[in-house]
């Protein structure tokens, strides 16, 4: 096994402090839990009496040295804790601030907006939490210098009282940032809810009552915070919960605030700037003057009449094709995976993962498709929608009931509905790496988990930056009761609003499907953490909803929303408790912002949604409504047709069971811009639209 070295330091005089002037041995250990068999590894260095926290020195430090001599690489968690993130902090620094509440508050409404909006774009993307962190360094530097304050930096002064010093005490501090960062970043993602609100809107013409959608929105959303909370303790904690999605923001964080005097420092702030303005500056051309951009295809431009070449190499509208080798010049879709998945941070075994498994599914959707398995050229190549046999559009209503259950009478006459191939496989897929999750947790993560709950319990977490904010004594930790409280009342909600909506699911089915969160958020967190990639149990949890209460698609809904979304939300507020503790944010402001933010988003994602166009299977080059009708297909397909389409010797059973288990803008009028060369009437790539 590899080693790295341990360094303990000794203690520096006051007139060394210029100097790196450390008196270190170098031990070798094994390798810490990046290595991810290893044991759990008790860093040894004395907080109090070290520079390691000095990531900006210019040039390396002792702890950034081989055995060799010369820089190492960045290889496990203690390296991606140590050498990349500063243990500066600075616990006089006040949080809660005019400028925090304004501008959070803010932020959040035009994240939650926009993040709506953008889920139901043609590609859907998240709202950029880089994005999020730039425009509110920006607005916060301006307040610092427009608000009447005592500080040095105000235009106007005011008397220094505490009034005035909550208006504008002084510098746009870091941890104002990253409060401002959690809250607006919260609420900016699309609540699953507004999935079930907008299918019953579209295909079951129900509009929920009001408060009915607000209390489920709330209850939904904050539901996983519980969970998250009581896990925290190995699942934030630890050193080996690296979240190396992470990185990027704590690196700008730390360049905007910190370490100001360094050279290497100033240089890297100017080029940020300078990249951050190119940005700016070029995005008006992909999105809205020459929307080609987005997609370049070459074998489209070639041959603009064939369907197989769009079907292969076109990608640039919903639902068009598979994108092979189209080159992307929208950054808006190459960052896509917003703080989850990036070419930049990443780690490099998952991104390979990734590709091969997106490898494996481009070949096998064409396979399928030019086979004609399961009539699939009857239907569209790419659809989240249930067809005839015909290929004409399944009409749901039509085989329920008023109550919408289903009526196995008026099946008998509609007939069993149809995936397309390619649907089908995605959802295969989406099921069988659930197995492969639990068992890669099972031999690489189990013990290594199980050792730091018992440690915990005995002695405390030994992570540095956990020691420096429980050492300095002025951060007050959440109690689990806290956690287990936000828990208790959001099931109360829960229940309530389940029963309120006529949803038709049992508490007892609600009760089961929280539970099953419960046991997916260590598998699934673990894996969030320590490879950067959290795979979706929502195809599970959809099927067991199936089992559990079958013939009603809505009650398969909300439970797919309590059995799914909870385990998304606890991801959440987990990677932000970690952005918190490496940032040094007390764990109390996390929790406060979180929440904040979790409900003001849940409550304008309520009044923004798009209905004219998101039945259309390829919607436009604007709006798409593939999220919505995969969600209510999957809901007609588990909740009312488990038994019929599923079950063993059934038309999918064979490949759902068999192999699963054997392996494991809102509103408002829309304003196109005028159409050129680069922004074509029909597919922005030019390939042949068919549909």
């Amino acid at each position: 096994m590899d080693s790295i070295p341990v360094i303990h330091l000794s203690k520096q005089s006051p007139t060394d402090s210029s100097k790196v002037n450390e008196k270190a041995t170098i031990s070798s250990r094994p390798v810490s839990y990046a290595d991810e068999k290893s044991a759990h590894v008790d860093e040894k260095i004395a907080l109090a009496d070290s520079n390691i926290g000095d990531v900006f020195a210019e040039g390396p430090r002792l702890i950034d040295l081989g055995e060799d001599g010369k820089e190492r690489p960045i290889e496990t968690d203690a390296d991606y804790s140590l050498r990349l993130i500063s243990l500066e902090d600075d616990p006089t620094l006040p949080i809660f601030t005019f400028r925090m509440w304004f501008l959070g508050l803010g932020l959040s409404c035009f994240g939650a907006v926009l993040g709506q909006i953008f889920y139901f774009r043609p590609q859907t993307v998240l709202v950029s939490r880089l994005f999020l962190m730039i425009i509110s360094y920006l607005l916060g530097k301006l307040l610092e210098e427009i608000i009447p304050g005592p500080s040095a930096s105000a235009k106007i002064k005011m008397p220094d009282n505490h009034f005035w010093r909550f208006m504008n005490h002084g510098p746009f501090n870091i941890k104002e940032h990253v409060a401002i960062t959690i809250m607006s970043s919260t609420a900016s993602s699309s609540a699953t809810a507004i999935s079930i609100f907008a299918a019953q809107d579209l295909y079951y013409n129900v509009r929920p009552n009001v408060a009915v959608g607000i209390f489920t929105l709330i209850g939904s959303q904050l539901i996983g915070y519980g969970t998250a909370g009581i896990m925290r303790s190995f699942l934030v904690y630890p050193t080996f919960a690296v979240y190396p999605q992470l990185m990027p923001n704590i690196q700008l964080f730390e360049t905007l605030h910190r370490g100001q005097e360094a050279v290497m420092q100033k240089k890297r702030l100017k080029f940020f700037w300078i990249i951050f303005i190119a940005i700016f500056i070029w995005e008006w051309f992909p999105e809205y003057i020459a929307p080609t951009l987005t997609g370049i295809s070459i074998f489209c431009l070639a041959d603009q009449k064939s369907a197989w070449v769009t079907r292969v190499f076109g990608g640039a509208a919903g639902n068009e094709g598979l994108g092979t080798f189209s080159l992307c010049l929208d950054w808006a879709y190459v960052g896509a995976g917003g703080d989850s998945i990036g070419a930049l941070f990443t780690p490099l075994a998952t991104q390979l993962s990734l590709y091969g498994g997106c490898a494996v599914c481009m070949v096998a959707f064409c396979a399928c498709y030019a086979m004609n398995t399961w009539n699939a050229q009857n239907f569209p190549f790419l659809t989240q929608l249930l067809y005839y046999e015909n290929g004409t559009e399944y009409n749901q209503l039509s085989i329920l009931n008023d109550d919408f259950t289903l009526n196995p009478e008026k099946l008998a006459q509609q007939g069993l509905p149809w995936y397309a191939a390619s649907q089908l496989l995605f959802m295969v897929s989406r099921t069988i790496y659930i197995g492969a999750a639990i068992t890669h947790f099972l031999l690489w993560h189990s013990k290594t988990v199980f050792s730091i709950i018992l440690q915990s319990r005995k002695s405390g977490c030994t992570d540095l930056h956990y020691q420096k904010m429980k050492v300095m004594n002025v951060y007050k930790e959440i109690s689990n009761y806290w956690y287990l409280a936000i828990f208790i009342g959001t099931l109360g909600m829960a229940l309530g609003t389940a029963y309120g909506a006529n949803s038709g699911l049992p508490w007892w089915a609600l009760i089961i499907a929280l539970v099953f969160a419960w046991l997916f958020v260590p598998i699934i967190g673990t894996l969030y953490a320590t490879v950067g990639y959290a795979p979706s149990i929502e195809n599970m949890v959809q099927m067991l909803g199936g089992a559990l209460v079958p013939g009603r698609p809505v009650a398969n809904m909300y439970f797919t929303l309590y059995g799914f979304n909870t385990v998304a939300q606890a991801l959440a507020l987990l990677q932000d408790l970690k952005l918190g503790q490496y940032t040094k944010l007390p764990p109390i402001v996390t929790f406060v912002v979180q929440t904040i933010g979790t409900v003001i988003g849940g409550l304008l994602n309520f009044v923004i949604m798009k209905r004219d166009v998101l039945r259309s299977v390829q919607g436009t080059n604007v709006w798409s409504g593939q999220q919505v009708q995969s969600y209510n297909s999957a809901a007609i397909a588990w909740g009312a047709l488990a038994k019929p389409l599923y079950a063993t010797g059934t038309r999918y059973g064979v490949m759902i069971f068999v192999w699963t288990f054997a392996v494991g803008g809102g509103s408002g009028t829309v304003h196109p811009f005028p159409t050129w060369a680069l922004n074509p009437e029909g597919n922005p790539d030019y390939c042949k639209r068919l549909t």
